[in-house]
């Protein structure tokens, strides 16, 4: 992948190499700042683009807190990488009760960002926490509602990210 000098030029060329559309990809203000965060299908998607294989180990399950341990592996041309990553659920972080479950995608979002270099860019997995939800979507614009500019779907993400 190329070198690119600023964060949000090293973000597109992430998001166009793993074909991210507006489905995979939103933003929420956090601290004043916009936060990209990667849906459920985004993963599985950036996941299946790079062949990541996925181990979990359960480190901790009782009735009111579970910890998981996520190891992803991705073969490149220079070699395996690996890359280990924790998580957990509780009451405290977790609105479900199922913290097994909870825990299992946390781990795996965080492990294939962190893996694919977008965790290290800022981007968040949509299940890392109860707040990272989308927001509800407005009805799509009718044939004569069209605006007039028509950008493609990354562009239009990443003006709502700079806006």
């Amino acid at each position: 992948m190329e070198n690119n000098n600023t964060q949000r030029e090293r973000l597109k060329t992430l998001f166009k190499h793993y074909k991210l559309d507006r489905e995979d990809i939103f933003t929420m203000k956090m601290g004043g700042r916009k936060i990209p965060i990667v849906t459920r299908t985004g993963i599985e998607k950036i996941m299946s683009h790079d062949n990541i294989k996925l181990k979990y180990e359960v480190i901790v399950c009782e009735r009111d807190f579970c910890a998981v341990k996520c190891m992803a592996t991705k073969e490149t041309e220079n070699g395996t990488i690996e890359i280990e990553s924790y998580s957990t659920a509780q009451p405290k972080n977790c609105k479900s009760t199922y913290y097994l479950e909870m825990a299992e995608k946390r781990s795996k979002g965080r492990a294939i960002l962190m893996l694919t270099e977008f965790y290290s860019l800022g981007v968040y997995s949509e299940v890392e926490a109860d707040d990272f939800k989308r927001p509800p979507q407005p009805t799509p614009p009718t044939d004569k509602d069209e605006p007039k500019t028509n950008l493609g779907n990354i562009e239009q993400a990443f003006i709502d990210y700079n806006s």
